[in-house]
């Protein structure tokens, strides 16, 4: 029965965060439009796929990404055809970050700040490095195979992706890592982080 509970707290959390991805990209993003009608932007919405990949885990934290974020791409016309591939990078997103700050660093069994802080933010990296080199090489082969896009087309929207991934990456990093560090002691405390046994490193 508790885990049942549990199960139910961590698709709630996993449907806020997803929330918070899908209002941060939509409504925060500074879109700029691409020949063939495509588009690019710049956005944060991944700093709030990595947040929740912090707070929930690589599972939960990346399909909190990919629905929100998949979501947005669904309900607008320029970006629709795009949001099998969001899906699936976001959640690859939530996976590695999960896989570095939970399975490798174990930040949750630690009560050091700066060990908490220097991890969370190597998790953040290795999940955006991921993607500043996945996004735009998946969009190429989507693109030019799933589309049909002429390949002269698929390289250029495939240069302007690497550039507004990495500014985004960047920007992502920093707010996953402000965020993740200032909220830890209040998500402790509303029971959102479930420490292991804890120590310190």
């Amino acid at each position: 029965m508790e885990r049942r509970n549990e199960t139910l707290i961590k698709l709630a959390q996993t449907g806020l965060l997803a929330a918070l991805c899908f209002v941060t990209f939509t409504f925060g993003q500074i879109k700029i439009p691409l020949p063939g009608g495509g588009a690019t932007s710049f956005h944060v919405g991944n700093a709030f796929c990595v947040l929740a990949a912090l707070i929930l885990g690589g599972w939960y934290g990346g399909l909190a990404g990919a629905i929100g974020m998949g979501i947005a791409d669904i309900i607008d016309p320029v970006y629709i055809t795009g949001a099998p591939k969001t899906f699936i990078l976001k959640l690859c997103i939530g996976l590695i970050v999960g896989l570095v700050a939970h399975r490798i660093a174990k930040i949750n069994e630690s009560t050091d700040r700066k060990y908490i802080l220097r991890w969370s933010v190597i998790a953040s990296v290795a999940g955006l490095l991921f993607n500043v080199i996945a996004d735009p090489l998946v969009g190429f082969f989507y693109n030019q195979y799933i589309l049909g896009q002429p390949q002269q087309m698929a390289e250029v929207l495939a240069k302007w992706s690497t550039a507004t991934t990495f500014v985004n990456a960047i920007l992502s990093v920093i707010i996953a890592g402000v965020l993740y560090n200032a909220l830890r002691p209040v998500l402790l405390r509303l029971g959102m982080i479930h420490p292991a046994k804890v120590k310190t490193a």
